[in-house]
Parts: structure tokens; sequence; C-alpha cells
């Protein structure tokens, strides 16, 4: 076992529960080896405090479990100042306090944990990190004794997902009103459906996928997804502590990893396909100048970019529109840009006039979107996009038809792709008065003529692993109780 590679790490789950007895089992053998002096509060006058430190040391356990038969390796970032633990907070469903710091240090100190302590240079550094934590092999050692798994560790039934966060992007208190309550039922209503839906990747033997990291500081090191049995949990996220923008649904494990492996998702053992919105960004802006787009407004008549040919340019165009959407300026839009390629892609060494030259002609032949670009206008667009995939989603509910969401598309079960595309129709009109196009690669089965259709399904046929066959296993055996 190597040391803690702070890089190579994912943010502590404080919502992590389960009422399984061999869990409290294990808590409790833990909690009298090591925390029996420590104790909980005495009795004092007011209110009694919300959780036990002995469910605290839960929490803390069950996620160094996950992490640990996710990758030995992987370790678990915690921010061990006490201030920012605060009980009373709604992000905070298990009420974990001050106390949660202490259980940690003294998990260490008795060798059940390894500890790496973050560091901290000033406010917005880039090098600032929380501490990192990761079981030490005592803990190991009771782990693999376990007599539970993945399948009986849960969440808190009343985990937040209705998130609103300020401009430094850390969430943010509000009061409900009649709407937040409302997109809270709903969204509930929609994880309670993904929770009796099993989605799978049938041709991984592993319960996660290894991910490279394209861009940014930790470009070339690679990350880790799991997808069973958890990381199912959707949340939808506000943003600049304000409820018109963003809104988009975050969380499910589809919407990270890329392209070409959503394809081989599978839902309750059947095939999928994925169908987009057609440059959904783009066609909102101009018809809100009154104009439809009638053609890929992506697609320009000549290759401007040395040494690219059609196919390449048209993918830089699009990734530098949606990002000078984005942007307040062009300077930082082209930077963004450049930022955003994976190392050694060309891209990265544009110079801004090649990527002007590129906007420009883009704007030619899309004159009504002149205005748009570089007005910080993406906050506003990803709202109106989160409007329309809730209404898709709130379909999904009604139905009871499992829909993935990757904001701008939607993945199903190939049988429904005619009923998908229909919902995503309709949903558009009402949001923005128009159907916005949409495209998708693979025919939906209901799309094929039926004498063909024995054939399509032997093409879209995929050999599960044995792992896949297991995790499926698993999943009807805890469905059915």
């Amino acid at each position: 076992m190597t040391g803690i590679n702070p890089h190579y790490s994912r943010p502590l789950d404080v919502h992590r529960w389960s009422d399984h007895p061999e869990v409290n089992e294990l808590v409790g053998e833990v909690w009298r080896e090591h925390f029996e002096d420590v104790g909980e509060e005495a009795a004092k006058p007011g209110p009694k405090p919300k959780a036990r430190r002995k469910d605290m040391l839960k929490v803390v356990l069950l996620d160094l479990y996950v992490a640990w038969t996710t990758d030995p390796e992987l370790s678990i970032g915690v921010n061990l100042d006490l201030k920012k633990w605060v009980p009373g907070s709604r992000y905070n469903a298990l009420h974990l306090s001050r106390h949660t710091p202490a259980i940690i240090h003294r998990l260490e100190e008795v060798g059940m944990i390894e500890l790496s302590t973050g560091s901290y240079s000033g406010p917005g550094v880039s090098t600032n990190r929380t501490s990192r934590m990761r079981a030490a092999e005592p803990l190991r050692a009771k782990f693999r004794e376990a007599k539970y798994g993945r399948m009986d560790l849960g969440h808190a039934e009343n985990e937040e997902c209705i998130i609103l966060r300020g401009g430094n992007n850390r969430d943010v208190e509000y009061e409900d009103t009649a709407e937040t309550n409302r997109m809270r039922d709903e969204l509930r209503a929609y994880n309670d459906l993904l929770n009796c839906t099993f989605v799978d990747l049938p041709g991984v033997e592993d319960s996660h996928i290894e991910r490279d990291i394209a861009v940014g500081p930790r470009a070339g090191e690679k990350t880790i997804v799991p997808f069973f049995p958890e990381n199912k949990f959707v949340r939808r996220i506000f943003s600049r502590n304000d409820w018109n923008s963003n809104g988009r649904f975050y969380g499910g494990w589809w919407q990270q990893i890329g392209s070409q492996l959503r394809k081989t998702i599978h839902i309750d053992g059947v095939p999928t396909v994925e169908v987009d919105y057609k440059a959904m960004h783009v066609n909102i802006l101009s018809l809100e100048k009154g104009v439809k787009l009638e053609s890929d407004p992506y697609d320009l008549p000549e290759v401007l970019l040395e040494g690219a040919d059609p196919r390449t340019q048209r993918r830089y165009l699009k990734a530098l529109v949606l990002t000078a959407i984005n942007a307040a300026n062009s300077k930082s839009a082209y930077q963004a840009f450049r930022d955003g390629q994976p190392a050694g892609d060309p891209a990265r060494n544009f110079k801004n006039a090649d990527l002007e030259r590129l906007l420009t002609a883009f704007v030619d032949k899309t004159p009504q979107l002149d205005g748009s670009l570089f007005a910080d206008q993406g906050i506003r667009l990803m709202n109106v996009d989160s409007r329309i995939a809730e209404d898709v989603l709130r379909a999904s509910i009604a139905e009871q038809l499992p829909i993935l969401c990757v904001h701008d598309s939607f993945i199903i079960d190939y049988r429904h792709v005619k009923r998908l595309r229909y919902l995503m129709a309709r949903a558009s009109h009402r949001v923005v008065g128009r159907a916005l196009p949409t495209s998708h690669e693979w025919l939906g089965l209901d799309e094929v003529p039926e004498d063909r259709r024995a054939d399509y399904e032997e093409i879209r046929r995929l050999e599960p692993t044995r792992g896949s066959t297991e995790r499926r296993m698993l999943f009807e055996a805890a469905m059915a109780g």
C-alpha cells in the first residue's frame, strides 16, 4: 500500500447511512475498543444534541468502507475545521457536528485510519486542500470480516436534493417556499424511481470505471467513477444565490463518463439510446431573437483553421461558441477555450486571432447571435434547459419510465425512443415556444421495421460480464426484500 495521494480522493459523504444489524455491530465494536472513554455528552438543560457521537462514527466508518471497496488506494477528503460542521444545516441531514473531526483524529491516534493533513495558503489559492483519510490495515481487517455489503448501505432519507449555491460555489441556507417544496417532492419521486431501476454497464467487470482527467491541473491523472450500487442520487443545483441561475440536475454517474461508454448503458438489462437536443443553447438564443435555425450553426462553409478538417473545426467551433456564451469577455473566453482542450491538442496553442476569425465566421452565419456572445448568458440558459429537463423528468415520474438526464440529452430504454422524442419536443415547446430539434446516433427498437427488429436486437446485444451478472443478482435480491 502506497502513501495517500491527495489528488486521488473524493469528498466525505456526510449522508452515508445504514441500519443493518451487522453494520451496527461493527460500529459498536469500534466504539467499545476506542471510544468508551469519550462517551456521549452528559444531559444538559436546553435542546438535546440532534446526533449521537456514535452515529457520527457510523457515518465515517461507512464511507471509509465504501471507499475501500471501491479502491483501497482511494482516500476521502474531509474538512477538519470545527467551524465547518453545522448540525442545523439543511445540507447536513444527519446533523454531524464539531465532534466529527475529533472522532476522525481519534481513529488516527489508534491506528484505524491514515490521515494526511490539509493545506491552506490563503483565500482562493488553488493549492488549498482539505485533509485526506483512508482505512488503515486494522480497520481493513474488520471490513474484510464484515457480514454486510454495499447493497446494505444507503443514505439518509431526508438528504437535501434542492441545492442553492452562492458566488463562492458554497451551499447557501434558504427558507422553503411552495416552489422549493414542489421541486423537492418531484425530485425525490424521481430519485425513488432511480432507486428501483438497475442502471449498469454490462461490459464492465468492476463496479466502477477509471476515467482519464484530460484538462485542468490534474490532467494526465485518473479518477474513479463508481456506478454500482450508489451514485444515482440526483440533485438540482442553483447558482449565484439565485433561483433563476442554473438549476440543472446533477449527480447521476452517467453524467461522469464519456459519450462512447454511455452508449453501452443498459436500463434493467435493456440497451439504451441517448437523444440529444441539437445545438441547444444556440437554438434557444436564436429563437429568443425571433429566428429559427435552418441548418447546423457549427458547420462553416470553409475551413479556417490551419491543419484542421471540417469535422475537427466543427468540434472546436462548438466548444468555442459555448465558452463565449458563458464568458463575460473575449479574453477570458479564448483562454478558457484553450484551457479546456486536452493536453497535446493543437487547439491549446491557437492564437486569439485564430479564435476570433472562427467566431466571426460563426456570427456571419448566425448574425442574430452577435450580441449574445461574451454576455454571460450561459448561467441563464442553463436555467432554461433545466426547466425543459424538469418537464421531461416529470413525465418520467408520472409514467414510471426511467429516463436518465445528461443536461441537454436523455437516455432511455431503446424500446421507448419514440416516446422520449415526443416528451422532449413537448417539453421544449412548453418552455421556449417551439419544439427544439433532436438527434440520436442509434435507432430505437421502436423505430426499426418489425421485420428487422430481431437483427437489430442482435446488433445491440451486449454479453454481460460476470461482474455485471453478479451486480444484477444483488440488486434484484435487494429489491425483493
